[in-house]
């Protein structure tokens, strides 16, 4: 069983408190994901996160296809972190850990995703040339989106 780790950080000029409100708000998903990706939000973002809160999601990853995905908000600090496990989806695995931390002059995010694809020895052989770009591409996205929404972080000049 081979479990892939893919991991992307990010700074920004904004305080803790506004990266909480924002990425703690599972309706701004839909906002940070690829249009072509056709990202809804079917229910349970109604309310604040909480730990144990059910979301259900249409995603279309690839192909056109439309896939359902369940997730569960497992653990949650403010404005520290907050973890998401897949309970139904593309994947066999899937555990997001969000990570925000004060920096000087605004703030880092961590996103570190352990991650298990389907389909056994043909799954990790699609795993390099389909899901982990697919991964990149989309975290790609998600860095020029928050730059567009909240500004390029410069480290001060001391």
């Amino acid at each position: 069983m081979k479990i892939y780790t893919f991991q992307r950080k990010q700074k920004l000029p904004i305080t803790v408190e506004k990266a909480w409100e924002f990425l703690s708000s599972p309706k701004n998903l839909k906002t940070i994901t690829p249009t072509y990706m056709s990202f809804d939000i079917l229910s349970g973002a109604e309310k604040p996160m909480f730990a144990g809160q059910i979301i259900q999601y249409i995603v279309t990853p690839i192909l056109g296809i439309k896939t359902k995905w369940v997730t569960e908000i497992t653990h949650v600090k403010e404005n520290e972190y907050f973890v998401d496990e897949q309970r139904f989806g593309p994947y066999a695995l899937w555990h997001h850990k969000h990570f925000i931390k004060e920096i000087e002059g605004g703030v880092e995010m961590e996103d570190i995703i352990d991650y298990k694809v389907p389909m056994g020895i043909l799954g990790q052989m699609v795993h390099p040339i389909l899901v982990k770009p697919k991964l990149e591409e989309i975290f790609e996205y998600r860095q020029k989106k928050l730059i567009e929404l909240f500004g390029q972080y410069y480290p001060p000049i001391k």
